[in-house]
């Protein structure tokens, strides 16, 4: 598969999947994927639920994801650290004086906002971000009601709170806003435990929170939400820029392999004066949300700065040693930053499509069968007849010994099948009178529509062979 590396070569915008924003919020809350959170109280900004389909949805995500980073691979293992750590660890990492978002505050409706989300600051550098002239200098205006607003200022985005009875300075610990650290401040643990050699890298899933200024557009930005992080360690110089190059299409390529479309996904290099304080170089993995051009993964080679930074600190030895020269250093390491909740609502987004068939219209999932959160419903053709259902339900539970299969009865079957094209999944296994007859059940395809009637007893191996045939195409 052809997968765009360069944005000069992607040529004109392909546009979204989804025109509308809210095609995609209305399915995801009235299926079962995504809930405001706390609704019967008026719901709370920025945090979101997820329903039965989203849970399994975002957790076959994250199967997907670990199978890419630790499962098929020798040099990459796993680490679930702490959300909560020392409150030194975010004063070396540069989260207490430099994680922040510029801020702009309406004097009339007193609301607030990310500078770089206004109208009209598209095109803006990181240096014009930090002109405190720039809102008078753009005559920029408040977009709810025309207000005059101030001169940004820097926000940080780390929840603080106390631990301990007592809340005072000396109590202060943060909700980490990312999960990389725990990984830096194990660096030693885990390669002395798992006797791995350079490079390798540490794979890491977990919450975290930040403060967002404005957050939005349903779960693409959120204030708590779960990351998915890889940190490879490598030796400084010349094979960190070689490994930085490596991940890069690999993890680009994933994405499309699970379904998303090539020309909706593109490269876009942080200019010198945007470099995190951190990176020596930074590569997002951008995606075409209805909302436009977006950050969906982000690859950084960020040297030795944290390593080294945490060295100093801490003044452990954080230093590898390589057998083979006899040499110390700190390494340097890569990066593969993505977001599980971002990640699916991507794949949520390009699956879907609205076709025409026999002059009504058909809303169906095109999910990739590993990330669809059903593989397989039983239908019965007529739920009065305890025969026809109690097969349905034998064929469900042997299916539910390899995959996540359900039964349903409470419509016609045109609806039946209708409904599991909504919610994307791949196989549906009808149960008619005829099946008490012959031994047989019809099993109708998601994508192509079409129908094989397939014997009882070979439903289970029918069904993990598409799956199999799946990941391999």
């Amino acid at each position: 598969m052809s997968i765009p590396t360069d944005p000069a070569a992607l040529g004109a915008d392909p546009g979204p999947a989804v025109a509308n924003l809210e095609t995609i919020v209305s399915l995801a809350k009235r299926r079962g994927f995504v809930y405001p959170s706390s609704e019967i109280y008026g719901g709370i900004n920025a945090v979101w639920d997820y329903g039965p389909l989203g849970v399994e949805l975002k957790n076959n995500v994250k199967r997907a994801w670990w199978r890419a980073m630790v499962q098929d691979r020798d040099d990459i293992v796993g680490l679930d650290a702490g959300i909560l750590m020392h409150p030194q660890v975010w004063v070396t990492s540069g989260h207490v004086g430099s994680f922040s978002d510029p801020l702009v505050e309406c004097a009339a409706c007193r609301r607030r906002f990310r500078l770089d989300e206004l109208p009209g600051t598209g095109e803006l550098t990181a240096t014009d971000l930090r002109d405190e002239t720039i809102v008078e200098r753009l005559g920029l205006r408040c977009p709810v009601d025309e207000g005059k607003l101030s001169a940004p200022r820097r926000f940080n985005l780390m929840f603080k709170t106390y631990m301990g009875p007592v809340e005072e300075e000396a109590a202060i610990v943060y909700l980490r806003p990312e999960t990389a650290q725990g990984s830096y401040v194990n660096f030693k643990n885990v390669q002395q435990s798992s006797r791995k050699k350079l490079p390798f890298g540490i794979a890491q899933i977990g919450k975290s929170f930040r403060n967002e200024i404005s957050p939005g557009n349903f779960v693409f930005r959120m204030r708590e939400f779960e990351q998915m992080e890889m940190q490879y360690f490598v030796r400084p110089g010349d094979p960190a820029s070689a490994a930085f190059d490596e991940w890069l299409p690999k993890r680009m390529a994933w994405y499309a392999r699970y379904g998303v479309t090539p020309s909706r996904l593109r490269f876009r290099e942080h200019a010198p004066d945007e470099l995190a304080h951190y990176a020596k170089k930074a590569v997002d993995v951008e995606y075409r949300f209805p909302f436009g051009w977006k950050e969906l993964e982000g690859v950084h080679n960020r040297g030795d700065f944290d390593l080294g930074n945490h060295a100093k600190s801490s003044g452990e030895n954080l230093e590898y040693f390589d057998p083979a020269t006899e040499e110390h250093f700190i390494p340097w390491i890569v990066e593969a930053a993505a977001g599980a909740d971002r990640a699916a609502f991507t794949f949520l987004i390009d699956s879907y499509r609205e076709e025409q068939v026999r002059d009504e219209t058909r809303v169906v999932l095109r999910l990739h069968p590993d990330l669809a959160p059903y593989k397989v419903a039983v239908l019965p053709l007529l739920k009065k007849r305890p025969e026809i259902v109690e097969l349905c339900h034998r064929i469900k539970d042997d299916l539910r010994r390899d995959v996540m299969a359900v039964y349903d009865d409470t419509a016609a079957i045109g609806k039946l099948y209708r409904r599991q094209d909504e919610i994307g999944t791949p196989w549906c296994v009808t149960v008619d009178v005829e099946s008490l007859e012959d031994g047989a059940v019809t099993v109708r395809d998601r994508d192509s529509m079409t129908q094989e009637r397939i014997p009882v007893e070979g439903i289970r191996r029918a069904i993990l062979d598409r799956m199999e045939a799946a990941r391999q195409g």
